[in-house]
């Protein structure tokens, strides 16, 4: 290289390197704030801060939280007889005093400030909303921190009342933590710090194992015989009251995966035949992915039509002769998958909610493939079952979001029409595979398949030209018209519920008589004016804070009363351990007062069930007592309960069944489905197990005449899951004496008349009665409606219902 040429290098390489000398190094301020010129050391060791100020404010906020934990421990000793309890006490006192100069440490070395220990800052008392939410869930400033009032309640309470305060108040400061812990690693940038990583992830495991262990010392307290019952799909342990099992069969032939019976997960299955996690099976992969879903093989909801039984099944539907209820005969099994299989029956046709994108026209056991096809069906299967051992489709209706429920909601009318409701909750499927279907928000396109139900119309003599005739926008604003008119999803305050949209029914239960419909509308509980069944009319609406999702809904049996189910979890996850909220997951009670809804009480499954147990509130119906209001409801796996809500204030649990988890170690999608009463038996679908039957005990909660009432039939005895009639009782005598017995139960009749009335139905009951006790048999009805215009509510409905019963008695024996 030339000499000049060599100088002219080195001398720009000088200038160069100056320059990199020389020019400042920048960190702005605040929008606003003037810049400022740092060193080039100062720079390094910005760019290599491992901590953020989302680690400072976790740190910083997880030392007060700490301090109520020592402070609820801390009255342990002198209030508690429990060792068990009081070991946790100081297991807590002692890794929390660690973790906490742990916390403090970690922010001196950092020249960050310590925060006061006191938690009392960070918590306020919970806003009245004039509903009874759980002590655990109320407004705080962090997640899971106990109020004041309730460590003033803790530090009241002794021995076993303090035992279970302070467990269900530490579960819920320890979810609180965990909450805590999650929202730190969400934010970006956080947790870089290998020290708060480890000491983050540790809270994490240990709290949520301290989580488990508690949970299942808070149910120890209970002493329900369904607490603490075996595991096993065939063998579990169970426990019963009040009631009497008459009858249980399996699942027959082709409604299970011979391979795996229970519905097992698979990572259970490979862990029973002794796989290791992670173990290289080359066949693993390939076997979970032919091996049918969890809910494929999924017994799911009841119809019933005199002697006939349907059991629904996500894999189709089978039919039974129940012409003794104790001894169910299968007829004919009918495979047509699709899910979920709920079913009604009219007359002579079969109705079936099909709404998976498996579900093919033609019963198909394949499945498609494609994301557009005409082999897909979505929508109502329509059945004729005259020849109930050859059942065969004679209809469809496809729909924009499949059918998840239905309800028949009238007919045949003189047309010879069926009227149905029909309740998608899927997603909307393709334009080019069913035109008219729009998958759009309501502001973006009014034609949208979201925000409507279907009504659906069935000709009987020609049910393949059942149509949807009209989609209407039931949630609509009335004043503004957005169809987007109800929840719009989100909670309802500080530790409330996450409810879902209202944007699709999941339940409509009608009840014609009534003109009434109650629709457990995803995110609100709807009351329906049906006297137009084709044009349904809200009336009402209401939300619930404690309601995650509205699932199902059942009248009384005068129209006054409703009850709405949240099916908190989807139905698949643990909702009724002990340290839940009682009213999440949930039945909320209402009365129907001048056509709005009157919130009245909440009633939930009374027994812990465990973290193996899919649990919480699905569905029932009434057991129809003159003079009660009585339901018998699922629970998953957490049984069957019937309960009294006559006082709509103060439900009462009156009988039950239930059996042990499927399995010791795994969560099984499992359990009741649908329990229904019908002819004077509870029949409960069981999803993995098979199908149970059961007759009612008399007790102190139910007598042997009130039992004999609800059994006697009724109308044309056709039960529809979603559809209601009003039960008229005949003129018999276990009518009256369950009228006796009630106001006996209430010491509402003086003995002499009491005895009066029991002789002359027994000499009904034996033929022997003539002019003269038919005489006194008026005389006494007479004798019951003066007393009962004297009195008021239930007691004078009971005296008149007597009144009415005894002298229809003595007319019928002229």
């Amino acid at each position: 290289m030339p000499r000049a040429a060599l100088l002219v290098l080195l001398t720009a390489l000088c200038w160069i390197h100056l320059a990199w000398a020389v020019s400042p190094i920048i960190q702005p301020g605040e929008p606003g704030q003037p810049s400022r010129q740092i060193e080039a050391a100062a720079a390094v060791e910005l760019a290599g801060l491992r901590y953020s100020a989302a680690d400072v404010r976790f740190m910083r906020d997880m030392i007060p939280h700490h301090q109520q934990a020592l402070d609820m421990s801390a009255l342990a000793p002198e209030r508690s007889q429990n060792r068990e309890l009081l070991d946790l006490a100081r297991r807590i006192e002692t890794t929390q005093i660690d973790e906490i100069e742990l916390m403090e440490q970690w922010l001196v070395d950092r020249g960050e400030a310590r925060p006061d220990r006191d938690w009392r800052p960070h918590v306020s008392a919970p806003e009245d909303d004039g509903h009874d939410h759980h002590p655990h869930h109320v407004e705080h400033g962090m997640e899971g921190m106990a109020t004041p009032a309730q460590m003033t309640d803790l530090e009241a309470a002794s021995t076993e009342a303090f035992d279970r305060l302070y467990l269900e108040l530490m579960i819920e400061h320890h979810r609180g933590a965990l909450v805590m812990v999650d929202d730190l690693m969400d934010q970006a940038g956080s947790a870089q710090d290998p020290a708060l990583y480890e000491f983050a992830t540790d809270i994490k495991n240990d709290q949520a194992a301290e989580i488990d262990r508690m949970t299942i010392l808070l149910a120890s307290y209970s002493a329900d015989p369904r607490v603490g019952l075996s595991a096993g799909f065939g063998d579990a342990g169970s426990a019963i009251r009040h009631l009497r099992p008459t009858a249980s069969l399996a699942k027959p032939d082709g409604f299970f995966d011979p391979a795996n019976p229970a519905a097992l997960p698979p990572a259970r299955l490979r862990e029973l035949a002794g796989e290791t996690e992670g173990e290289d099976n080359g066949d693993t992969a390939a076997s979970d992915r032919a091996r049918p879903a969890l809910l494929d093989f999924a017994n799911t909801d009841l119809a019933f039509a005199g002697d006939l039984m349907v059991v629904g099944n996500y894999h189709g539907f089978k039919l039974y002769d129940i012409v003794d209820p104790d001894d169910p005969q299968l007829i004919s099994a009918v495979v047509c998958p699709g899910g979920q299989g709920d079913v009604s029956v009219v007359g002579d046709l079969l109705i079936m909610s099909v709404e998976q994108v498996r579900g093919r026209v033609d019963c198909g056991l394949k499945g498609v493939a494609q994301p557009v096809s005409d082999e897909r069906f979505r929508g109502l299967r329509i059945f004729d079952i005259s020849d109930r051992a050859m059942p065969v489709q004679v209809g469809q209706v496809q729909t924009c979001r499949g059918s998840h429920t239905h309800s028949v909601v009238a007919g045949p009318d003189p047309e010879g029409r069926i009227i149905v409701y029909n309740s998608g909750i899927g997603p909307v499927r393709e334009e080019d595979e069913l035109p008219g279907c729009i998958d759009e928000s309501p502001w973006r396109d009014e034609g949208t398949a979201l925000f409507r139900i279907d009504v659906i119309e069935i000709p009987v003599e020609r049910p393949q030209q059942a149509r949807i005739i009209h989609s209407p926008a039931v949630f609509a604003d009335p004043d503004t018209g957005i169809l987007a008119g109800l929840w719009e999803r989100g909670d309802h305050g500080p530790g409330t519920q996450t409810s879902a949209e209202t944007n699709h029914c999941h339940d409509i239960t009608v009840f014609p008589e009534m003109n009434l419909a109650a629709g457990a509308c995803s995110g609100n509980g709807i009351l329906f004016d049906i006297s137009d069944p084709v044009n349904p009319v809200r009336i009402d609406a209401v939300v619930d804070p404690g309601f995650a999702y509205w699932h199902s809904a059942t009248f009384n049996n005068d129209g006054t009363k409703v009850i709405f189910t949240d099916e908190w979890g989807g139905g698949m996850r643990p909702r009724c351990r002990a340290s839940d909220p009682s009213n999440w997951g949930a039945n909320a009670i209402y009365d129907i007062v001048d056509g709005r809804l009157e919130f009245r009480s909440y009633y939930k499954l009374p027994a812990p069930q465990t973290e193996q147990e899919n649990c919480v509130a699905h569905n029932g119906s009434l057991i129809p007592v003159p003079g009660r209001d009585i339901m018998v409801q699922s629970w998953y796996q957490g049984g069957i309960s019937v309960f009294d809500f006559t006082d709509s204030a103060n439900p009462v649990e009156i009988a039950f069944f239930d059996r042990g988890p499927i399995d010791a170690e795994a969560l099984v999608t499992g359990g009741y489905w649908s329990s229904y009463w019908h002819r004077g038996r509870i029949f409960g679908t069981e999803i993995v197990r098979g199908l149970d039957v059961f007759a009612l005990r008399p007790s102190e909660f139910m007598s042997e005449s009130e039992i004999a009432a609800a059994a006697l039939p009724f109308g044309d005895e056709v039960f529809n899951p979603q559809q209601q009639f009003q039960v008229r009782w005949a003129a018999q005598t276990a009518v009256a004496r369950a009228y006796l017995d009630q106001l006996e139960r209430g010491r509402h009749l003086d003995e002499p008349q009491n005895r009066a009335i029991r002789a002359l139905l027994d000499a009904f009951d034996q033929g022997r009665i003539d002019a003269t006790e038919a005489d006194a048999l008026v005389k006494q009805s007479e004798a019951m409606a003066m007393l009962g215009q004297s009195r008021t509510g239930l007691t004078a409905d009971r005296l008149l219902g007597l009144a009415n019963v005894l002298a229809l008695l003595a007319e019928n024996n002229n």
